[in-house]
């Protein structure tokens, strides 16, 4: 039978894989016993130290003693039951509902690994206490991940019998010697290299790679004796493979995939502007720092915070336009997907800020986006309105409970391992609520008097309620998919013209929502039960979407946090007109469209419609221009259907190509005086309609 590729890529892996002797014997002593000695291992240590090369290494041994070895880097699923299990019945080729009875009826040993085990937090309490007291005795399981097991494992005396724990360390100098052997470092430099990184195997693996790259390389090395060591020699070992690349491709595809969550090829063709990235993937996905799996590559944590630290060093600019790159591929992304998809590009939107200083504390970064929250259902009213009462008394849970009658379309249920939810987002309809419905709430009342008088289809919307149902309003994975609901409700609700968003504690939340943009409205204030509420809010009319990313973007790639970005003096604010003075502002830029300079003091320069096309930095002659183009694009849209086109014709005669006079642009368009006048009239209405639809849209 031919050899496979992963049967070359085994051989290598074993070929560099060194050490770990005590480690390797005492798995070895265990699946060779007649009844081993265990019936789950977890393994655990910091970032790096080498879990998952040596849990493929315990699988390999496990498959030529005669198990079965299943292995998933729990990185690439949620961690709910559901999913769990239909990964695991999927790697086995097993029904969901019946795992343990397959696994039983196997005539092997199975050997279960689970890498990145701290990412299954949330499902812990259910494997420990539900699924695996289910698994036959013929199974082993392995977890692998950086933290120690939580103390309930420990307490349970019946897991005490059953369960060893396998910390890891760096590697001895003997290991260390011989793995740079095998790598073929110069005898020469190994003891500056083993002096310099204490055995820790990911700076060992980056040394490697750095000789790999490049023949002849030298290093001198200063000791390094702090205990924060890691971080230093992760930073200094970059840089130095920085300096090795094959060449300034690949230099900007490795600081590319460094910076966003997940690098595919579609994302790195946008980043890198280069359609023909096929070598410069493969490349990437060669290297021993980066980890493949099924939704792309993943730089090693250290290694990915080292080349980004070192990119906004070296060449700002560059990195700045990177970043822009992606966010534009992900805002793109955005606007044309839906459901899961759509929750993943937004994450990855929002993973972009990890660094600002800001942002950074309040967002559970390991959080995937893999998993959508649930709609409401009629069983979860009792556990949202008890999460109410618990957190903000009765009065509010009244309120609750009316909202949630008259708006269950606009509840969002991230849920628990079990099912139940973890907590809620009510996002509350100030548009669609009555004058009697806003009355039964104080938030929604103070909300909608603060509210400048809204315009047709424009929106008003209430985070009403979000809380996790233990944290409540404190940082959680819980509460992180619901802000990246909340980014989504931003940027993809169509005629959204105001949000607010009221905080139980004021002081903890002000520092983000100033890096995000939202307004303290104290006019908006309210309380219930005696319990003051701050209210933060935005006005998308005055700076959309579009422009809100920007300035989201201009503050993350600032060389120091910022909490506002004060307007440039001069800049003008700007206008949102009612519909009525809006159709005014049309007719008299109509009439001033071909007069230089007329135009000035037009308040449609200062529209959204004007600003968000022409920037907000752009000068008065910049925003006339920008005018002029949206009427004409506008008219030109009435050229489609032959109807309208006779509209058109009207216009272009009156405004675009204007004739002497309204006479001669009815004899040019062979029409009764009349007629033209009636097709004319019409072509403003319809002009005014498709501006107005940009404005608010």
């Amino acid at each position: 039978m031919p050899s496979r590729l992963a049967d070359y890529l085994n051989a290598a892996r074993r070929a560099h894989f060194v050490g770990r002797d005590s480690e390797r014997n005492f798995f070895r002593s265990a699946i060779q016993a007649e009844s081993p000695p265990f019936f789950v291992l977890h393994m655990y240590g910091p970032g790096g130290i080498g879990k998952s090369t040596l849990l493929r290494e315990f699988g390999r041994m496990a498959e030529e003693a005669g198990w079965a070895v299943i292995y998933f880097d729990a990185r690439n699923i949620e961690p709910l039951p559901e999913t769990f299990r239909a990964t695991l019945a999927r790697y086995l080729d097993a029904p969901a509902g019946g795992i343990e009875e397959f696994m039983a009826a196997s005539p092997k040993r199975q050997l279960l690994m689970v890498d990145t085990y701290e990412t299954l937090a949330p499902l812990d309490d259910w494997l420990r206490d539900h699924f695996l007291p289910q698994l036959p005795e013929n199974v082993m399981v392995i977890l692998s991940g950086r933290n120690p097991l939580s103390p309930a494992w420990r307490a349970d005396a019946g897991w005490q019998t059953v369960l060893e724990t396998l910390p890891l360390r760096n590697l001895a100098p003997d290991e260390t010697r011989e793995y740079l052997s095998r790598r073929n470092i110069p005898e020469s430099q190994q003891q500056a290299v083993m002096t310099f990184t204490h055995g820790h195997p990911l700076a060992l693996s980056l040394i490697a790679e750095t000789f790999a790259q490049r023949e002849g390389a030298e290093f001198q090395f200063e000791e390094k004796s702090d205990d924060a060591f890691r971080r230093d020699i992760i930073q200094t070992l970059v840089k130095n493979f920085l300096q090795k690349v094959p060449g300034p491709a690949h230099r900007a595809a490795l600081e590319a995939c460094a910076l966003v969550r997940v690098t595919t090829e579609p994302v790195l063709c946008e980043m890198l502007a280069n359609s023909e990235i096929n070598d410069l993937f493969e490349w990437l996905n060669e290297l021993s720092f980066i980890e493949p799996r099924p939704g792309g590559l993943f730089p090693h944590d250290l290694a990915r915070d080292a080349l980004v630290a070192d990119l906004r060093w070296r060449n700002p600019d560059w990195y700045i336009e990177l970043h822009r790159r992606a966010r534009h591929y992900y805002t793109y992304r955005i606007s044309v997907t839906t459901g899961l998809e759509q929750q993943r590009a937004l994450f990855d939107l929002v993973f972009l800020h990890r660094d600002n200083p800001v942002m950074r504390p309040f967002i559970e970064w390991q959080m995937g986006g893999s998993s959508l929250p649930d709609r409401l259902r009629d069983s979860d009213i009792p556990h949202l309105l008890e999460m109410v009462t618990r957190h903000e008394g009765a009065d509010s849970a009244r309120i609750a409970a009316f909202w949630l009658g008259k708006q269950p379309e606009n509840v969002l249920v991230p849920r628990t391992a079990e099912g139940l939810p973890a907590g809620f987002l009510l996002t509350l309809d100030l548009t669609a609520a009555t004058a009697q419905d806003r009355a039964t709430d104080p938030a929604a009342q103070a909300a909608w008097n603060s509210l400048k008088p809204l315009r047709s289809g424009e929106r008003a919307t209430m985070f009403r309620f979000w809380m996790d149902g233990e944290a409540y309003q404190s940082v959680s994975a819980t509460q992180s998919v619901i802000f990246i609901h909340i980014a989504r409700h931003y940027l993809t609700t169509q005629g959204l013209a105001y949000t607010f968003f009221p905080c139980a504690d004021e002081a903890f939340w002000t520092p983000l929502c100033m890096y995000i943009n939202l307004s303290r409205m104290p006019q908006a204030d309210f309380s219930v039960d005696g319990r003051p509420f701050a209210v933060f809010g935005h006005d998308w009319r005055a700076e959309p979407p579009a422009q809100w990313l920007g300035l989201l973007a201009e503050r993350e790639v600032a060389t120091s946090s910022q909490t506002a970005t004060p307007p440039k003096p001069g800049m003008p604010a700007l206008v949102v007109l009612s519909e009525p003075d809006f159709a005014a502002a049309v007719r008299d830029a109509l009439r001033d469209h071909k007069r230089a300079g007329a135009l000035t003091g037009n308040p449609l320069l200062n529209s959204r419609l004007v600003t968000q096309k022409a920037g907000t930095n752009a000068s008065e002659t910049q925003r006339m221009s920008t005018l002029q183009k949206l009427i004409e694009d506008a008219a030109e849209s009435l050229k489609v259907t032959p109807k309208e086109n006779r509209y058109y014709r009207a216009l272009y005669h009156t405004y675009f190509q204007p004739a002497a006079n309204q006479e001669q642009a009815a004899e040019l368009l062979d029409l009764p005086f009349s007629t033209y006048r009636r097709h004319l009239v019409r072509g403003i209405e319809r002009l005014t309609e498709v501006l107005w639809g940009w404005e608010v849209g």
